[in-house]
């Protein structure tokens, strides 16, 4: 939250000084008085019209305690309404409620105008007559808003819910099948505590500026964006290791890092997340991307990236930490995002070697630098479908086919491939014994390739970054901990719905895992998410 988004939020003492000032200086005060669950396009009309009714527009909220809307609601917590609210421009003041109605705050604030919904205007409601009352008896006006489009919080939020209903119930079909449970899920998440991973790849700085809403600029027919807040995240192989360490693993972070003060800060934050990083220096500054927001529509993408060339020393020097970090590990993650940490003739070496130290093997890759198919004989792989056609230079064959010709020629055993908002296909090679065969490779696999969907659990996907990072940690514990391919999918998948829930990089942990499981077999859950008790919907 910014500075100037947290001062408008306001203490009782601060509400009651800063309205007499406001007396004092004959500036009138607007107020609007709500739950403001949700903030739609409505009552965003609805607060510009207020805001014009006077100087200075303030907004309260019904506190968590008082919401009478039904189960699960309000859906997010009484803070971050009102951080919502606060980083309005139109809105200037912003107090949490704590009672019930607003009858005993209109007595206090004693606004010069009281803004209603139109629905309002033929209310016969004795808690809107009180209210009503309360305004005018001390000289006050009662206006009502516009109303000319008309949205609802509470059927957004039924939409939302039919929506996940409808996605937890073909996954339930999945859990059902393999006889499977919301307990047994649970129980191979308990199973990631302490698993020790060692994950190889780029860190990376992802920076979220949130600008004013875009304008043409005068000298040309272009957007002009003004930048309000930076928000800043770990991502690359840093957020992955950082989401191992909360699923309750012990991850060690294998990577390259530059001589720079943002290089040092990353690595005291990951140290305090539980994270033991091992790192050789380069010159030149850290990777970065930057995502332009305007609301949470990202609206353009700016990458301050530039290949990493690391000589043959620096090199020979990151494998060496590799063989040592994966020592004693239980698992590993080469994760490419094909910046040049990892190239294509490092590749197999880093396989080789951390194939004969690690039970399980996992990798993925990002970007069209990445070498997807040098990653060998592994036994978990997580693309995107088009990631992997772009490897196997096929557009055109099923994705069956697709999946077939890629595990034929590198061995993986289980392939992950997202299918954006459809979910993900898990598919598992089986070794039929015979040898040889259409696609026998060096290891004698026969010829069979199984294959189960798994539907996106997420009913709305507020920011689709990092769901590949979340699906691949998860996915990859669910393995080391004795897990199926068919239950690293499903709590892969949850792990990734949990993600798309947030804006911005921010880690899932092992609560959210099981919390998940729960609400998608079909229990009532609440999720913590960013410290804000906010209810995930996943």
């Amino acid at each position: 939250m910014s500075e100037r988004t947290r001062r408008k939020i306001l203490t009782r003492a601060e509400l009651v000084a800063r309205r007499e000032a406001a007396r004092e200086a004959g500036r009138a005060v607007v107020q609007c008085h709500g739950c403001f669950d949700i903030v739609h396009p409505g009552h965003v009309r609805h607060l510009q019209h207020a805001a014009r009714q006077g100087d200075v527009l303030l907004v309260t909220i019904t506190a968590d305690s008082g919401v009478g809307k039904g189960d699960g609601r309000p859906l997010f917590s009484q803070e971050l309404r009102a951080e919502n609210l606060a980083a309005l421009d139109c809105v200037h003041w912003v107090y949490v409620n704590p009672e019930e109605t607003a009858e005993g705050l209109l007595d206090l604030v004693r606004p010069d105008v009281f803004i209603k919904g139109r629905e309002y205007e033929s209310n016969r409601d004795p808690r809107f007559t009180a209210e009503r009352e309360t305004v005018e008896r001390h000289g006050g006006r009662v206006v009502f808003s516009s109303g000319d489009i008309v949205f609802s919080s509470s059927a957004l939020v039924q939409e939302l819910e039919t929506r996940g209903d409808e996605a937890h119930a073909k996954y339930r079909q999945v859990v059902e099948a393999h006889g499977l449970g919301a307990a047994g899920l649970g129980a191979v998440v308990d199973g990631f505590v302490g698993k020790r991973v060692c994950v190889v790849g780029e860190v990376i700085e992802d920076v979220y500026v949130v600008c004013d809403r875009p304008e043409v600029a005068g000298e040309s027919p272009v957007m002009s964006l003004r930048p309000l807040e930076e928000r800043r995240y770990d991502g690359g192989a840093a957020i992955i290791a950082k989401h191992l360490a909360a699923m309750g693993a012990r991850p060690v972070l294998v990577t390259g890092m530059s001589r720079s003060s943002e290089a040092e800060a990353m690595r005291q934050r990951l140290a305090v997340d539980g994270v033991e990083v091992r790192w050789i220096e380069f010159e030149g500054a850290m990777l970065r991307k930057e995502r332009y927001l305007v609301g949470a529509q990202k609206v353009m993408k700016l990458d301050r990236v530039r290949p990493l060339s690391l000589d043959t020393a620096q090199h020979d020097a990151l494998g060496e930490l590799v063989g040592e970090a994966a020592r004693g590990c239980d698992a590993a993650i080469l994760a490419d995002f094909g910046h040049g940490l990892i190239t294509a003739a490092t590749l197999g070496g880093y396989c080789t070697a951390l194939r004969g130290e690690v039970g399980v093997l996992a990798g993925d890759v990002s970007g069209k630098r990445s070498a997807l198919l040098r990653m060998m004989g592994m036994d978990l792989i997580c693309p995107t479908e088009v990631e992997l056609r772009d490897a196997m230079g096929d557009y055109d064959a099923s994705l069956n086919t697709v999946v077939w010709d890629f595990v034929a020629r590198t061995g993986t055993r289980n392939t992950l491939v997202t299918i954006g908002a459809d979910g993900l296909i898990a598919f598992d090679r089986e070794d039929t014994g015979r040898g040889g065969g259409a696609v026998g490779g060096a290891d004698g696999w026969g010829g069979r390739l199984t294959a189960e969907h798994v539907p996106a659990v997420s009913a709305y996907a507020v920011d689709a970054l990092g769901c590949g990072d979340a699906l691949l940690a998860a996915a990859t514990l669910t393995l080391s901990a004795g897990g199926s391919r068919v239950e690293a999918a499903l709590i892969g998948s949850v792990a990734a719905g949990v993600q798309a829930a947030r804006l911005g990089n921010r880690v899932v942990t092992a609560r959210d895992l099981r919390e998940g499981v729960r609400r998608v077999c079909g229990a009532t859950l609440t999720a913590s998410a960013g410290g804000h008790g906010t209810r995930v919907v996943v």
